[in-house]
């Protein structure tokens, strides 16, 4: 890692409940979210992979890994963004998620990025 470089990526998550495919009666609760990463380096990256936490208000977790993001591991130039939609189920009509994204820079360095906790709810749930 080229320490005179600073790898700045920031996140920004927009989730929605999908209230169709959900069936609450069997615990069955789906969410999509739509995440926006902003590339605010000097250089191009390439998203490597992803981690997920994920966490049901009965606090059952389920660690996810996995290569890029919905099959594609996308090159994003400098103070460009991508955006993607993908989904989650869980257990509760309420949960969160976190994670990081792993990404290579054009100088070859690889570094992640933290995707900050957010919250997953049917808003039908809160009060």
């Amino acid at each position: 890692m080229n320490m005179g470089e600073s790898y700045k990526i920031s996140v920004d998550v927009r989730t929605q409940y999908i209230v169709e495919q959900s069936i609450p009666e069997k615990d069955h609760y789906v969410f999509a979210y739509t995440i926006t990463i902003h590339n605010l380096c000097s250089q191009g990256v390439k998203l490597l992979g992803r981690k997920w936490h994920i966490m049901d208000a009965n606090g059952h977790t389920q660690d996810v890994e996995g290569v890029g993001v919905v099959g594609l591991q996308p090159y994003i130039n400098p103070q460009k963004q991508f955006e993607y939609t993908s989904g989650a189920i869980l257990a509760t009509p309420v949960g969160s998620m976190q994670g990081s994204y792993q990404f290579a820079a054009d100088d070859g360095a690889v570094f992640e990025a933290d995707i900050p906790p957010f919250r997953l709810a049917d808003p039908n749930m809160l009060h």
